[in-house]
This record gives C-alpha cells, sequence and structure tokens, in this order.
C-alpha cells in the first residue's frame, strides 16, 4: 500500500498531486526539495533511458556508430564496484563529435571492471577499431622476447629517431578518468619506489610535476620529454586533467632513453627512445626495462591490468591488447608526394602523423611512422611490422630517387580470426 504511494510521490507531478489531495504549500514544498535531494543518478530513474540517450545525429566516433537506444536502455543505470556509469564512459565521445586526423573511439573506462559491465558496447567499438579482433571469441597474444626481431636497424639518412612505448594500469586503483586523489596519489607511490629498484643503465630519476624547478622543467622540455596539462577536448572531457598537477611526474633513466610518464592519460606511459635507426636496440631496451618494472611492481604485491581476451587494460579502448606504438621519424620527400602513399601505409598497416603527435599535421617530408593495430598481435610482431614495413617506405624512397618506379605491396596479413 504505502510502496504505491511512495511512487507517486517521487514522480514529476508531486506538486500536483499533492495539490489535488488538498495538501497545504508547505508539505508540497518539503516532498519536492526531498525530490530535489535525490543522487543524480536516483533521479535518472524517474525518466525513462530514451529520454536521457545523446543526440549522435553529427557525430563520427565508434562509439556513436556501436551505441544504440536498445544497448543504453540496457546500461544506463549500471555501474561498477567503483561507482563508473555508461554515461560517464561515453561523455567524451558525445562532447566530441569527431576528429580532423583520425577516428576517435570516443569512449574511455573509469575501471578495470568497465570493459565488463559495459562489455555491449565495449566489445562492438573494440571489433570495430581492432581491425575486426573478437574479444567474445579471440585471445590476445604477448610476446616480449625482442631476440626475435630481425632487420631491425633503419638507414640513418632517412630515419631520424626511433621510439617504442606502450602503458600499464596497476589493478585494483581506477583509471584516470575515474580516480579519486587518493588513487591518483597512490598510483605514484606505488611506481615510484619501484622505480627506484632499477639499476645499471636502467637506473634514473622521478620529477613531480608539481614540484619541478625551473631549470628542470625547462631541461625536460628541450629534451622533448615533458608532458603538460591536457588541453585536448578528448582528454579534458574524460576527466583527465582533474586536480592537475598534483600526482602527476616523469621518471627516465640516466642516459634519457626509457622513460614513463605517471598518471597522465594512463597510470603508466612506458617509452624507450633514442636518436637514429637502431629499432632493435630501442626494443632491446624496451622489453627489458618492462619486464624489470612489472618484476618490482610485483615484489610489493600490485600487478599490472591484464586479461587473456583483451591483453593489457588501458584507459581507451584503442590502445587495449599490447598497448603498444612502434614508431620513426621518417624523410620522405619523394614518396609522400606520390599519390599511392597513403594505400602503401593502409596495406602495411601502418599510420602517419605529424612529428608533434597525434594532433598535428606532418610538415615538410618527415612524419611520425607506426603501426595502427594493437590487439590481437603480439608486441614483436608489432615492433617487427613497423621494421618490415618502415624499410619498404625507405627503399620506395630510394626508388623514386633514382627515377624508377614503386609497386603498391599486397595487404599485409592479420591475425587469424
Amino acid at each position: 500500500m504505502a510502496s504505491t504511494f511512495t511512487k507517486m510521490l517521487s514522480g514529476r507531478n508531486t506538486a500536483v498531486l499533492l495539490a489535488s489531495l488538498g495538501v497545504g504549500t508547505a508539505a508540497t514544498g518539503y516532498m519536492l526539495s526531498d525530490n530535489a535531494a535525490l543522487s543524480a543518478r536516483d533521479r535518472s530513474k524517474l525518466y525513462p533511458p530514451s529520454a536521457d540517450f545523446p543526440d549522435l545525429r553529427k557525430h563520427n566516433n565508434c562509439m556513436a556508430s556501436a551505441l544504440t537506444p536498445a544497448i543504453y536502455a540496457k546500461l544506463r543505470d549500471k555501474k561498477t564496484p567503483g561507482n563508473w556509469t555508461l554515461d560517464q564512459c561515453i561523455q567524451t565521445g558525445v562532447d566530441n563529435p569527431g576528429h580532423p586526423f583520425i577516428k576517435t573511439v570516443g569512449m574511455v573506462a573509469g575501471d578495470e571492471e568497465s570493459y565488463e559491465v559495459f562489455a555491449d558496447i565495449f566489445d562492438p567499438i573494440i571489433l570495430d577499431r581492432h581491425n575486426g579482433y573478437n574479444p567474445k571469441t579471440m585471445k590476445h597474444p604477448t610476446d616480449l622476447d625482442s631476440s626475435k626481431l630481425t632487420n631491425g636497424v633503419f638507414d640513418d639518412r632517412y630515419v631520424l629517431s626511433s621510439r617504442v612505448r606502450t602503458g600499464r594500469s596497476i589493478r585494483g586503483l581506477s583509471l584516470p578518468p575515474a580516480c579519486t586523489r587518493a588513487e591518483r596519489r597512490e598510483v605514484e607511490r606505488v611506481v615510484v619506489t619501484a622505480l627506484s629498484g632499477l639499476k645499471g643503465d636502467l637506473a634514473g630519476r622521478y620529477y613531480s610535476l608539481g614540484d619541478m624547478t625551473e631549470a628542470e622543467q625547462q631541461r625536460l622540455i628541450d629534451d622533448h620529454f615533458l608532458f603538460d596539462k591536457p588541453v585536448s577536448p578528448l582528454l579534458t572531457c574524460a576527466g583527465m586533467a582533474r586536480d592537475w598537477p598534483d600526482a602527476r611526474g616523469i621518471w627516465h633513466n640516466n642516459t634519457k632513453t626509457f622513460l614513463i610518464w605517471i598518471n597522465e592519460e594512463d597510470h603508466t606511459r612506458v617509452i624507450s627512445m633514442e636518436k637514429g635507426g637502431n629499432m632493435k636496440r630501442v626494443f632491446d631496451r624496451f622489453c627489458n626495462g618492462l619486464k624489470q618494472v612489472e618484476h618490482l611492481i610485483q615484489e610489493r604485491g600490485w600487478e599490472f591490468m591484464w586479461n587473456k581476451r583483451l591483453g593489457y587494460i588501458l584507459t581507451c579502448p584503442s590502445n587495449l591488447g599490447t598497448g603498444l606504438r612502434a614508431g620513426v621519424h621518417v624523410k620522405l620527400p619523394k614518396l609522400s608526394k606520390d599519390p599511392r602513399f597513403n594505400k602503401i601505409l593502409e596495406n602495411l598497416r601502418l599510420q602517419k602523423r605529424g612529428t608533434g603527435g597525434v594532433d598535428t599535421a606532418a610538415v615538410g617530408d618527415t612524419f611520425d611512422i607506426s603501426n595502427n593495430d594493437r590487439l590481437g598481435i603480439s608486441e614483436v610482431e608489432l615492433v617487427q611490422a613497423v621494421v618490415d614495413g618502415v624499410n619498404y617506405l625507405i627503399e620506395c624512397e630510394k626508388r623514386l630517387e633514382k627515377g624508377q618506379d614503386i609497386k603498391v605491396p599486397a595487404p599485409v596479413s592479420h591475425f587469424k580470426k
């Protein structure tokens, strides 16, 4: 009896109902103020999911393509154990219809459990972004044996620098879009404590963004190491910049070839880099350093987020699996002007960016060339694909220099579906 009456009073027509029952204005005001005090989550239940469905008619991202009214209705009122919701996952994609250079994902995870609780939307996005990888039926391979890499030294006349990076997340702590200040500081504490155990050519120092001197800051800028407060709306709308620069920092070894960012887009970004074309040495250092960091993390009772379907878990679905991007800055003045350039890159499963990063166009004849894939292929296979692909691009450039013709290669094979 009471529950029916309570439901009637909790609806949007509370005032009209009370007035029809002859209840005075004071009581009416009390009931309305009580209704206004409901949490945002509880208030959303006063309306059907169709009333909350976002307007995505002008959007071009993976989330907008995958999200249907039925999926939204099924997931809107769910939450992860860390209280992360579907609307929080998709907010960046709602606020950012598209991107001038790449098709964005339009969705982030707030914690490891997001990929399970909201699998009905994450799975089709993963299928779309990762070239047909089906997380329901497929398993992701991991292989950090750098000795398997072949032909990993490029012609230094063309390749200016080489880099391999990935991300790692600490299990049990929320990801950057959702973490509390305490969780973010715990990530910093866990990682910095572990990094202090690195020895030999991996030994180095941590620089907290909030505690840097001007001289330290300028040195890191000059070395192209410093990451600053995110200004891209893709990141700010996902909550990445909250409390900046609290608990953010940069660690690098003494030779400045092994670098770890803490609490930027992911808990950690691990980078091996150096000038020139020796990708083999860069990858050796990457694999060795990553294994040592994981061991030191585990010694302190923590572990990385990983599962057999999605590989390593990171904030953006685009980085699941290996999280790996192997890239070089390469000069291709003739090939870049050839109308077949983009098709060659497509068939080699490579992507090009400006040397300033994802938000920049290419300047002149130098490009940042890297792997397009992350999930369903091992680390060794991805770096090998970049090595083989870049060597092919350089060979094309040399042929064009001699006035010879080039061919568009056949599409490279991908993972077995």
